[in-house]
Formats: C-alpha cells, sequence, structure tokens
C-alpha cells in the first residue's frame, strides 16, 4: 500500500507530478483491491473500493528502512510481504499470471535517483512464518549494512517462489541467498537476527497495526 505526501511543503521545491500519483494510485488500488488478498466485505459495486487516503506525517518513517535521499520532499510509505507475489510484481515483475508491470524501478529511477523522493518501506508481514522471518531479516539488514537494503531487497523478490511457508523465505534459505551477496555476512546477519528477534517482531507488529489503523489490511 502507498500513503501518498502531504505537497504542501513542497511548493517552490520538487514536485512529484500528478500523473505519477494518479498512476501510483491506479496501480495500489488495482493491487489492493482486485489482488490475490482483498479483505473480505470491502469491495464495493463495480468490482472497487476507495484506496485509503493516509497524510504522510501521521506515518512513523523514523528508523524505518528507507532509499533515497533523507531530506526529499517527498516521502512515499509502503507497505509489503516479502512472500507477496503481488509486491513481487510491483517491485520487480516476472510472475506468471499476474499483469501488473513491474513499476518500482521506474519510480526509483525517475524520482527516487533524481532526489524528488524517499520511499520508506512498512512491514505487513501476513501471509505465514516466511512472512515474519524475512521481515526480521530486512530489519537486520537495514541495521547492519543499510547501504546494500534495496540491493538485499530486491534479491528476495527475484528469489521468492510459492507463496507464504510453501518454498524459499525459512531462515536457511535466506542464509544462503545472503552469501551470495557481495559485503553481507550471511552468519552475522544470522546472529543479529537470533539476539534481536523479539525487538524485531515488536517492530512488525507495530508497522502492522499502523496499517490497520489506516485502513490497509492487504499487500502491496
Amino acid at each position: 500500500m502507498v500513503s501518498f505526501p502531504d505537497m504542501e511543503n513542497t511548493k517552490d521545491k520538487y514536485f512529484l507530478p500528478g500523473a505519477l500519483l494518479i498512476g501510483l494510485a491506479l496501480i495500489a488500488g488495482a493491487i489492493f483491491w482486485n489482488g490475490q488478498h482483498p479483505a473480505a466485505g470491502t469491495q464495493q459495486a463495480g468490482g472497487t473500493a476507495p484506496t485509503p487516503s493516509v497524510n504522510i506525517k501521521n506515518v512513523k518513517t523514523d528508523g524505518e528502512p528507507f532509499i533515497g535521499n533523507a531530506n526529499a520532499p517527498v516521502t512515499i510509505a509502503f507497505w509489503s510481504d516479502y512472500q507477496c507475489p503481488y509486491c513481487k510484481a510491483f517491485e520487480v515483475g516476472g510472475v506468471t499470471g499476474i499483469t501488473v508491470a513491474a513499476a518500482l524501478p521506474d519510480i526509483v529511477k525517475n524520482y527516487v535517483d533524481t532526489g524528488k523522493v524517499k520511499i520508506v518501506f512498512k512491514d505487513f508481514a501476513f501471509l505465514g512464518n516466511d512472512s515474519i522471518t524475512g521481515a526480521e531479516y530486512g530489519r537486520a539488514i537495514w541495521k547492519l549494512y543499510p547501504s546494500l537494503y534495496f540491493t538485499w531487497r530486491t534479491a528476495m523478490y527475484n528469489a521468492q517462489d510459492q507463496e507464504g511457508d510453501k518454498g524459499f523465505g525459512n531462515a536457511a534459505s535466506i542464509d544462503k541467498l545472503d552469501a551470495t551477496i557481495s559485503g553481507i555476512d550471511a552468519a552475522k546477519v544470522a546472529a543479529d537476527v537470533q539476539m534481536n528477534a523479539s525487538t524485531y517482531q515488536a517492530e512488525i507488529d507495530a508497522d502492522k497495526t499502523e496499517a490497520g489503523n489506516f485502513g490497509v489490511n492487504a499487500t502491496p
């Protein structure tokens, strides 16, 4: 789910073009409401439902993983699950049976890399134990190797296979993936996850609770 920014303070700085905002809204709405995991009873007549509107000022962003200039004039908050195939489609594409094109690479290229946008990644782990494990490892990677976080995140989605606790995504498989990424000490990451599992779990739970308070009940 994407939380759109309050544009009031971006005057005379950079603007995120309206076309992109509309495009993001359509993408988020299509995945959120017509995806594989829509919430029961939320769909309205005609097969659509309103995308929740959230002021970014009310979203906790401090301490959360992010990409882009820390002081970028526009911030986008993005809730996701490492086991969610629609999240994978949005971030890296290539998911059989899902027609949503990978939009994140273009957003990164045109807006994040140019200093206009910061994307804050929030956890919405709801598809099983592997979802929680992935989120915990994400916290550890951000803590230990923040400059490699997005590289790791992309690798996680490229490695995603069956949804939920059926294939890639448990600790052993993530450890093997981590060992393939230059600059990451897989053993160090695994040890950090074990040592701080309760802390990371609390942070993951807080992200999901916050999302629920904003009306977010599916991903991405």
